[in-house]
């Protein structure tokens, strides 16, 4: 971007500002008019105020209004009314800007364009998800916690100061219901819907004694898959069928208003068939974009996918108030045991696609009988220590400094099998030591320098550690039968991994047949009832020979026993060892200005870091290279205004920024095999720090009340983004035949992923009070305009290969990234949700109607691109359903 343009954004922004103030009467002129008012005006005040919102995105109660930055609090009575309950990745509806999607269970979160995909043991996310202000550093399963809710807090921009690593884009935060003290009572609520949705969900808050008070939760949701399985294995489930459940318990003591002890034990297992994708590789290849057909329509083949997590966890909060200052100590800790089989496919159903099961007779259809799959394992078990002491609130100085303390031990299991495999049958990555350790100390202070003006800093230092220890790799057999290659059975039904449960992960001394042979056969904890690797490989780990199977399904008439006399075990995964340190230092300031009681303008510079860390390993001789942790600078200007209308309280927000994104993380490529001849032979997709973007745009907010009770909601965000250098590999392009070669790529130029130019939400609310009861109804607009789903921007693809003279890789052809099966542009679309409500007189009962996507429009939310993949993850499809509640 040039000067011309971050100085355009950043003056609209500032005009917008002034115009608002202007807008705005001074404090004296409203002073006076409030004093003329009638009492008939201030009595439609009282019926109609705008309703504080408070949040604690800066790790404090405030008004909204009154917070001198961009973010969203939304409450759960919202949500829920308009089906948004179970499903916490809808919220993006609500928040221009986010985009959040569900691959295998972990929830990537990205706000104005800046987030991760890196679902690894070594990845982190790039918004930092909370629960009650605890982070999150493994966010699977954060749907089931969203239930008994007092509201979901979306900060914007980068949050390393006050939040810490990993709040790079942003943070999300979960706001439970709090034990109250006073009141015994909770609810009981039932739901039903379409897809066979059934599901319930239930409060109980129990006071004792007035200083303290427990209160209980938990919920249940049954729900069918949005895919079809459109191929001829019916048998097969679809992914995406739905079965979670969860309960909360909550304590809450304070014997004075001195000091207060919080604390809070969850737990939650989702269910099911795993999460869905939907390959279009195929489809395009054959001449159809994904808008062309439907991408719910799935063909399912192999093995059943299935879902099995639970994740735990438990946190404290003391707070005790000296005066002068006061004393806080947060602790948390989550557990999370995650384990998926993928249910697999072959792409999606298209126009004339031949569905049929593959043989002789028809070499075009489908191999049903092929159990090709992936299976997925992560344990991490994470505690946090934070200490805090803060001047009071009432001090011209007002300051807050601590020390964290953040600790995660992972193990993790990848099997990605490849059934009636030649030379190939799998990759394995288990990690049974994985650790991330963050420690660091901070300090924020605002200062008043006049009774209108406040100026703001703070200051964050953290240092990082990551290590790693396992195996990683390749399983390759190469067993040749007279006549042609046999093939090995792996993974068909009944097959399980046996991760963990292997008895060592040392492969340093591992080179005999025998020894690599036994080392293949400790990853399976079961056979598959038609596996054969036991009965070609079984004999050899005790010094005999290979066996050979002649089966139809894996050779059938076209090869004879026995095997050539060179058959081998010729891959096994290779030694995995990394560790990395980093420190960074996050800042952060700003002023704060009110031109008028009701009426802020602020300005603010921060910064934010997501953890850095290393790639795999390639040479047990070489230490694995590492990458730096991302950086951003963000520039941001805004002005908060509250004004009346209509003798009502309305609220405008309206703000501009500028992110300034260095040692941005992109896929590049590394040679990890040369010849004789030193010539490059094999290549691998590596984490380096080559890219640098910029972001820019500008946020308008508003809250207007109309008579009658009737409330509009408005929110618009422009936003361009572009990366400014940025030369990769091209990933699309991968030549396996060159050794995993790929053609090398520019992203100068290019958008973002999932960075929309223009968001825009409207939500309309109406209350209706009625002699039996209360009615009310919102219907909320969410358009969000065209966006790319990868770093690529649809560009061409560039094939390669090797030049069999010269040995150089060269050229091959170009495609464009529709023929080359991966078209990553998602077209524009308006999505609308609908609720209507009905509380009876004495509040206890209350009926809802829902509707989600009532457009029914299909969105691609993230993009899976590799080598014959493009995998897209969607939106939920149209959902409805009714709920009865009693509240008591």
């Amino acid at each position: 971007m040039t000067n011309y343009c971050k100085q355009g954004a950043l003056a609209s922004a500032i005009l917008a500002s002034l115009i608002a103030m202007a807008a705005a009467p001074s404090a004296a002129a409203q002073s006076a008019a409030e004093d003329q008012a009638a009492p008939k005006a201030e009595e439609a005040r009282g019926a109609s105020t705008l309703d504080t919102v408070i949040v604690t995105v800066e790790r404090r109660e405030q008004d909204l209004q009154k917070y001198a930055g961009t973010a969203q609090a939304i409450s759960a009575d919202d949500t829920r009314a308009l089906g948004i309950n179970n499903e916490l990745r809808n919220i993006q509806a609500m928040v221009p800007g986010m985009s959040m999607a569900n691959q295998e269970g972990n929830l990537e979160i990205f706000i104005r364009g800046v987030g991760s995909s890196n679902n690894t043991e070594l990845g982190d996310p790039g918004a930092a998800p909370h629960i009650n202000g605890a982070y999150i550093p493994r966010p699977r399963g954060l749907g089931g916690m969203f239930y008994d809710v007092e509201r979901v807090e979306i900060n914007k921009g980068p949050q390393g100061t006050l939040r810490g690593r990993n709040a790079l884009a942003g943070t999300l935060n979960i706001i439970t219901k709090r034990p109250d003290l006073d009141a015994f009572g909770g609810y009981v609520q039932a739901e039903a819907g379409n897809r066979d949705h059934r599901g319930g969900e239930f409060a109980l808050n129990m006071p004792l004694g007035g200083w303290a008070a427990i209160r209980v939760a938990g919920y249940k949701v049954e729900k069918d898959s949005p895919f079809e399985n459109a191929g001829r294995a019916q048998n097969l489930d679809p992914a995406g069928i739905q079965d979670e459940r969860g309960g909360r318990v909550s304590f809450l003591y304070q014997p004075d208003d001195k000091l207060s002890v919080f604390a809070m034990a969850d737990m939650g297992k989702e269910g099911g068939t795993g999460y869905p994708g939907a390959n279009v590789y195929t489809a395009a290849k054959a001449g159809y974009m994904p808008d062309d057909v439907d991408l719910r329509k799935v063909v399912y083949r192999g093995a059943q996918g299935k879902l099995d997590s639970t994740n735990w966890g438990a946190q404290a909060n003391v707070t005790y108030d000296f005066g002068a200052v006061a004393l806080e100590y947060n602790a948390s800790y989550r557990d999370v045991d995650y384990q998926q089989t993928n249910a697999q496919s072959e792409g999606i159903l298209w126009p004339g696609r031949n569905i049929d099961q593959a043989s002789s007779s028809n070499p075009g259809g489908i191999d049903y009988d092929n159990y090709s799959t992936q299976y997925w394992m992560t344990q991490s078990q994470s505690y946090i220590h934070e200490l805090r002491l803060s001047s009071g609130q009432d001090q011209r100085l007002r300051w807050t400094t601590g020390l964290f303390h953040f600790n995660e031990d992972q193990q993790v299991g990848y099997l990605s099998l490849v059934d009636k495999g030649r030379w190939y049958s799998g990759t394995e990555f288990t990690m049974p030591k994985v650790n991330g350790r963050s420690s660091a100390a901070f300090a924020d202070g605002t200062f008043d320098v006049t009774d209108r003006l406040r100026v703001k800093g703070g200051l964050r230092y953290t240092e990082e550690k990551k290590s790693r220890y396992g195996i990683g790799g390749n399983w390759a057999l190469g067993l040749p039968g007279v006549g042609g290659d046999f093939a090995t059975r792996l993974g068909t039904e009944g097959f399980e991994p046996a991760f963990m449960s292997r008895p060592n992960f040392d492969v340093s001394n591992i080179t005999s047949q025998a020894d690599m042979a036994r080392f293949l056969l400790q990853g399976i904890l079961k056979h598959g009832r038609n596996d054969t690797i036991l009965e070609q490989i079984g004999a050899v780990p005790n010094g005999g020979s290979f066996g050979c199977v002649d089966r139809p399904d894996i050779g059938g008439d076209t090869v004879d026993c026995p095997y050539q006399s060179w058959v081998q075990v010729s891959g096994i995964p290779a030694q995995q060892f990394g560790k990395s340190k980093f420190s960074f230092t996050d800042w952060r300031t700003g002023f704060e200005y009110d031109l008028a009681e009701d009426h802020l303008l602020y300005g603010l510079i921060s910064s934010g870091h997501k953890a850095g860390g290393f790639n795999d390993t390639f040479d047990p001789e070489e230490i694995p290279e590492t990458f730096k942790p991302e950086s951003i600078v963000a520039y941001e200007i805004g002005s908060k205004n509250s004004f009346q209308m209509l003798g009502r309280t309305s609220t405008f927000n309206v703000s501009g920024f500028y992110y300034d994104y260095s040692d941005q993380v992109f896929q590049d490529l590394a040679v990890i095999a040369v010849n004789e001849r030193g010539e490059a032979t094999g290549y691998s997709l590596v984490n380096r720090n080559v890219g640098k973007s910029v972001v820019y745009g500008l946020e308008f907010e508003s809250v207007l009340r109309f008579p009658h009770n009737v409330m509009l909601n408005l929110n618009a965000l422009w936003m361009d983004s572009e990366v400014k250098r940025g030369t990769v590999a091209d990933v699309r392009s991968q030549n396996y035949d060159a050794g995993g070669a790929t053609s090398m790529i520019d992203l100068s130029g290019n958008e973002l992923p999932l960075a929309s130019k223009l968001t825009f939400n409207a939500r309309l609310q109406h209350t209706m009070e009625l002699p039996f009861g209360t009615l009310d109804w919102q219907v909320l607009a969410s358009y969000r305009s065209a966006f790319y789903l990868t770093q690529y921007n649809n560009r061409d693809v560039q094939f390669i290969r090797e030049d069999p003279t010269t040995h150089a890789i060269i050229l091959d052809h170009t495609e464009s990234a529709r023929q080359a099966g991966f078209p990553d542009r998602q077209k524009g679309a308006t999505t609308v949700n609908a609720g209507v409500g009905f509380t009876s007189l004495d509040g206890h009962w209350r009926v809802e109607a829902w509707g989600n996507n009532l457009l029914d429009k299909d969105v691609s939310q993230k993009a899976l691109v590799g080598s014959g993949i493009d995998v897209r993850f969607l939106n939920d499809p149209r959902s409805y359903g009714l709920r009865l509640r009693y509240q008591f």
